[in-house]
C-alpha cells in the first residue's frame, strides 16, 4: 500500500511541476495609431493626397483655405513619425506681403520663424509639441530659408516650399535641383497673390514641367476652400 501510495504521490507532483511550466497566454493588441490618418475633404485635396504619395514634385495650386499647406505638412509630419524618411525640409521665400516688418533681431532661425508658423501649427497637431521640438533640435525637422538652398542636396528626405508664388523663376530652378535620391518636394501657392514686381517662378515651373514624368499639378478652385464659408466669398469678392 506504501509504495502505490508513493507512486501517486509522485504522479501528482510531476503533474503539478508541468502544469507550473505552462508558459502562461499573452493577449496581442493590435497599436492604434495615436492620430487618424489624413482625410480628403474634396476631390482635389483626394488628388493632391494622391500625388503626394505617388510622384517626385508636387505642385498645389489656388486659393488660400484649400487645404494645400496642411496636407502637405500633415503627410510629412506622418511619414517622419513612421521613420520613411530621415527629414523634413520646411522653406518659403522670405518675401513679405504688404509693408515691411523692418529689421528683426534674433538668429537666422529666430527671424525666419514667423514664416514657419503654419508648418509648425500643424505638425504638431499629428505628432505632438514633444515629438516636433525633440525632431526640430536634432535636425529632422529643418527650417531653412529658400536663399540658403543653394549647394544642398535633398537625400531621404520630404521637402515642403510654401508660399512659392513669391519665388522667382531662378530661385524655384536653384531649389527643384536640390532633389537627391528618395526625395518628394511639395510645392504650394497661389499666383493669384504674388508679390514680385517680376515674373512668377510657380506660375513659370507649372508652365514648364507640366508633362514631366514625376511631376503632378494639382489645380484648386474656389469650390476646394474648406478653411471656412467666408473666406471662399472674401475671395470670390476681390476676384470680380
Amino acid at each position: 500500500m506504501a509504495k502505490k501510495s508513493t507512486r501517486t504521490n509522485r504522479h501528482q507532483a510531476q503533474q503539478d511541476l508541468h502544469a507550473y511550466d505552462q508558459s502562461p497566454v499573452v493577449t496581442r493588441y493590435t497599436a492604434k495609431p495615436l492620430i487618424a490618418p489624413i482625410e480628403a475633404l474634396t476631390e482635389n485635396q483626394a488628388r493632391y493626397l494622391g500625388a503626394i504619395k505617388s510622384q517626385t514634385i508636387i505642385f498645389g495650386t489656388g486659393p488660400a483655405g484649400t487645404g494645400k499647406t496642411y496636407c502637405a505638412a500633415a503627410w510629412a509630419a506622418d511619414q517622419l513619425v513612421a521613420k520613411k524618411v530621415k527629414q523634413v525640409f520646411l522653406t518659403r521665400p522670405a518675401v513679405e506681403t504688404g509693408q515691411s516688418m523692418g529689421f528683426l533681431p534674433g538668429t537666422v532661425e529666430e527671424k525666419y520663424a514667423p514664416f514657419l508658423e503654419p508648418f509648425k501649427s500643424t505638425m504638431i497637431k499629428r505628432m505632438g509639441k514633444t515629438s516636433f521640438e525633440y525632431d526640430l533640435t536634432h535636425d529632422k525637422i529643418v527650417p531653412r530659408p529658400l536663399a540658403y538652398m543653394r549647394g544642398a542636396t535633398f537625400d531621404d528626405a520630404i521637402v515642403l516650399l510654401d508660399e512659392a508664388q513669391n519665388c522667382t523663376p531662378a530661385e524655384m530652378l536653384m531649389f527643384l535641383t536640390r532633389i537627391g535620391e528618395n526625395c518628394t518636394v511639395i510645392v504650394s501657392g497661389d499666383i493669384q497673390q504674388c508679390d514680385l514686381r517680376g515674373p512668377c517662378g510657380l506660375e513659370d515651373a507649372v508652365k514648364r514641367l507640366f508633362n514631366v514624368p514625376g511631376v503632378a499639378v494639382i489645380e484648386f478652385e474656389e469650390e476646394d476652400i474648406v478653411r471656412s464659408g467666408i473666406v471662399r466669398d472674401v475671395i470670390r469678392a476681390y476676384r470680380n
